[in-house]
């Protein structure tokens, strides 16, 4: 099964995550970068060789693996916390037949580990950190929760509504404007704001403090056009944290990317024959 990646940012750390169908699995790679992005590898080793590490991996395979090797689990727990010893991912992985730490090769490779054990790594990185962390995580499932709903939904509710984005006053209502020097040059506390910007020019708080007897949120109340923009940018978004480009110049290019693809949405008379 192809695993699903997705980035998250955590105070300015691009964290990958990997996902299927039952579970994800959290970059200790780029968890261990927010501490030193020159010695990752040394770093996760040195949270190996602790007797505490050791035992959080080997209790969480004996429950979610049939195939762990519990003796060579007993060994490695006897000499965890000794001068000598040595662990890396790769040991424990095929010494052990462990599912809970994985190592990819390519690009964007690294050491992986289950969402439980990614977090207690954190922990020992930073506690302030692993609770950004979760919370990022938390608000991505939520997202992509929202996005499972949109697309249920989608071909339903756009067969149902009366389809007018040719009329220039909607194009004029949804079509986002150029994003200003002073908005670009704000840093946003987090990036679901960043992309709020870009599309529905505001934050959060400031379309509650506008709207403030309206239910749900901004993203309720946006249209079907700029949800699917949405979808886009976000992914793109996460793309650019990747490549390390800066916050306000990942808001100028979404803010463009938006505009153009709502201003074709609202040119493009075959977006009405969706069903």
């Amino acid at each position: 099964m192809k695993d699903k990646k997705t980035t998250i940012s955590v105070q300015g750390t691009a964290i990958a995550i990997l996902s299927n169908k039952k579970d994800d699995f959290i970059s200790l790679t780029d968890i261990a970068r927010y501490k030193d992005a020159a010695n990752t590898d040394t770093i996760i080793q040195n949270w190996l060789r602790n007797r505490n590490t050791i035992e959080l991996l080997g209790y969480w395979e004996l429950m979610y693996n049939q195939n762990f090797k519990p003796l060579e689990f007993e060994g490695f727990k006897k000499q965890a916390g000794l001068n000598s010893f040595v662990m890396t991912p790769k040991k424990w992985i095929e010494t052990t037949s462990a599912i809970g730490i994985v190592s990819k090769s390519g690009r964007y490779g690294g050491t992986f580990a289950h969402k439980d054990i990614a977090f207690e790594f954190a922990s020992w990185i930073s506690i302030e950190f692993k609770l950004y962390i979760i919370k990022e995580f938390q608000r991505l499932k939520e997202d992509e929760n929202d996005r499972l709903n949109l697309s249920w939904n989608l071909n339903r509710t756009l067969s149902k509504i009366n389809y007018r984005i040719h009329t220039d006053a909607i194009k004029e209502t949804i079509v986002p404007k150029n994003i200003t020097s002073e908005q670009a040059h704000i840093i946003y506390a987090n990036e679901a704001d960043v992309l709020n910007v870009a599309l529905f020019g505001k934050t959060a708080k400031q379309w509650r403090t506008e709207n403030p007897t309206a239910e749900g949120n901004i993203r309720d109340q946006a249209t079907i056009e700029q949800l699917l923009v949405l979808a886009n940018i976000e992914s793109m978004n996460a793309e650019f944290i990747r490549m390390e480009i800066s916050q306000s110049d990942r808001l100028l290019k979404l803010n463009q990317i938006a505009i153009s693809q709502l201003k074709s949405l609202t040119t493009n008379p075959t977006i009405q024959k969706l069903n």
